[in-house]
């Protein structure tokens, strides 16, 4: 299995549990005092299943299936998996702590799968995904501050 098959599929698997996560997330601030913090949830979730279909699709284009299960690393460090059993109330605070910690292994993710030696298109949807999920976890981040 090449390099990028092998950082495409944790990738993957990390971007469906956020996809997960954020619509836990969503579903718990919905009935909240503040519904718009359920519209920002849905939309980041939206965003994480846009980009596991965008890694997926490339993997395709080069012949490998990089949408099945990810390797057993990856399963043991998904960080939103832990994320959504702490997901348990519509607090908005507890909520959006939670995200930010799904949101900080994520991170994590991408800078680890970025220091691997990767084809320079496959580095290039990387680096451009990675400044949309640390943009992200500043804006949740600031979301909870706020609480």
């Amino acid at each position: 299995m090449s390099t990028d098959a092998r950082v495409a599929k944790d990738l993957v698997e990390t971007l469906k549990d956020g996809r997960d996560g954020f619509t836990a997330a969503a579903e718990r601030l919905r009935g909240s005092d503040q519904p718009e913090l359920a519209t920002t949830m849905q939309r980041l979730a939206e965003q994480r299943a846009q980009f596991a279909g965008e890694i997926v699709a490339m993997g395709h284009d080069y012949g490998d299936d990089v949408d099945e299960s990810g390797s057993a690393a990856g399963a043991l460090h998904r960080g939103w998996l832990k994320v959504k059993d702490a997901v348990t109330g519509d607090d908005a605070g507890s909520v959006l702590g939670a995200a930010v910690t799904g949101e900080d292994h994520a991170v994590s993710e991408y800078e680890k799968a970025l220091g691997e030696d990767l084809s320079d298109g496959f580095r290039s949807v990387l680096q451009r995904q990675h400044a949309s999920v640390v943009a992200a976890r500043d804006e949740v981040s600031q979301l909870q501050d706020a609480h």
